[in-house]
């Protein structure tokens, strides 16, 4: 589909790429969507996979149509017009590429790529892609948390006064254990980083997101604990960051501090997020993702101090379309809301957000990070514009930005 309007007398044909993790959270949203929300007719036809039979199996579990393991074939059907990657990192910059000159919608899944070279590519070709009506869009689904959206409601409207500091950190486990095996998130040719493009992507478009300001600088450092994990052939050298810390210089005068860890034992999934303004003050952690709370400073002092929001009322974010009042939602929802988004995005030709840009910008300050933790954490510009961390005037191929990076076959992905 080349044009901005939907197909004529049937509704959007939906791919997705990839039924582990994300394609199973993307399949549930998919299958749901329009059970709750009223939004433009679309059928789930083919999810794509490499393993024919655990791909069939997926899309029979998942509500797909039909699987299959080509995925040239599945981009150039017409039949196709929304193009869902939930594949790894490495993937994203061929697949979106392709399916947006192809003319099909694309949703990826967050980091954008695994590199900045592969970003700007991908960021450029949303650009001529949008100029012929084709949109696209990335998944930073915790944006579509309720409580999250009010508070960037809260903050919009000025009730926290003028924003000082915000800090960010996400916290998870489950690489606690020297025992757990390699994986491909364990090896920078596949993952781009760890900890820190993984779930500290999440929390740096957190802070931007909020404040509706840019990070322009950053400290970083990068550490591994576990630097062997057991693979098929014995110890395998883990490539990437167990954990991640930066602090932010940031537009609008704000500090900002992030924190990210696959190592916090104890910690299961918690994106705790801390919002200090002249007029109040915000808190949150997505272990409790139905609840906001909020500090009103222009109160007596007296009767100050935090108050708990449970954010479930018809007159939150999304929650109109859920369950009665005080009924908590979880964490599955957000990509509910984040497909409602999308295809109303698609519906009123409009551009969706986050965009490939934003996106792009978040993998310049991943890249800051990384090149300020190589500088033993020197502070470090994130580069704007056509400029990448690196100082280039034009944005390398993707052969050149990661000459480790496997290539994208049947049998690979």
């Amino acid at each position: 589909m080349t044009t901005s309007t939907l197909p004529s007398g049937r509704p959007l044909g939906v791919a997705a790429i990839g039924y582990a993790f994300m394609g199973k959270a993307h399949s549930n949203a998919w299958r749901n969507v329009a059970s709750f929300f009223d939004v433009p007719a679309f059928e789930q036809k083919v999810l794509v996979g490499r393993d024919g039979e655990a791909v069939a199996e997926a899309a029979a579990k998942y509500g797909w149509t039909e699987s299959a393991t080509d995925l040239r074939s599945v981009i150039e059907r017409d039949d196709i017009d929304i193009v869902d990657i939930c594949a790894p990192g490495w993937m994203h910059a061929e697949i979106a590429i392709a399916a947006l000159e192809a003319g099909k919608h694309v949703l990826v899944e967050k980091p954008l790529a695994n590199t900045l070279g592969e970003a700007e590519l991908m960021a450029s070709a949303a650009a001529a892609a949008q100029a012929r009506g084709v949109q696209s869009m990335i998944g930073f689904n915790y944006r579509r948390v309720p409580a999250l959206a009010l508070a960037r409601e809260l903050i919009a409207d000025g009730r926290l006064g003028i924003v000082r500091h915000v800090r960010a950190a996400y916290l998870q486990d489950w690489l606690s254990d020297v025992e757990t095996p390699m994986s491909w998130r364990l090896r920078k040719e596949t993952a781009g980083s760890g900890a820190l493009g993984d779930i500290a992507s999440h929390a740096l478009d957190q802070i931007q997101h909020l404040t509706g300001q840019t990070v322009t600088e950053v400290t970083g450092t990068l550490r591994t604990f576990v630097t062997e994990r057991p693979g098929p052939n014995g110890l395998e050298k883990v490539t990437v960051d167990d954990a991640a810390w930066a602090t932010l210089g940031m537009t609008g005068n704000i500090s900002a501090s992030v924190e990210a860890s696959r190592v916090a034992t104890g910690q299961k999934n918690s994106l705790k997020l801390e919002i200090y303004g002249s007029l109040g003050s915000l808190t949150f952690d997505l272990e409790n993702l139905n609840e906001l709370n909020f500090l009103d400073a222009s109160l007596p002092v007296r009767e100050q101090g935090f108050r708990r929001i449970l954010v479930n009322e018809p007159e939150h974010p999304y929650l109109e379309a859920w369950w009665p009042q005080g009924h908590i939602i979880g964490w599955e929802h957000t990509f509910t809301h984040q497909i409602r988004d999308f295809l109303l995005a698609i519906r009123d030709s409009e551009a969706p957000s986050p965009s490939f840009d934003d996106g792009l910008q978040i993998q310049r300050v991943l890249a800051a990070v990384e090149e300020s933790a190589r500088n033993r954490s020197v502070v470090t510009g994130v580069a704007q514009g056509a400029e990448s961390a690196r100082g280039e005037a034009s944005p390398p191929t993707p052969a050149d930005s990661a000459p480790d990076q496997p290539a994208l076959t049947a049998s690979t992905w």
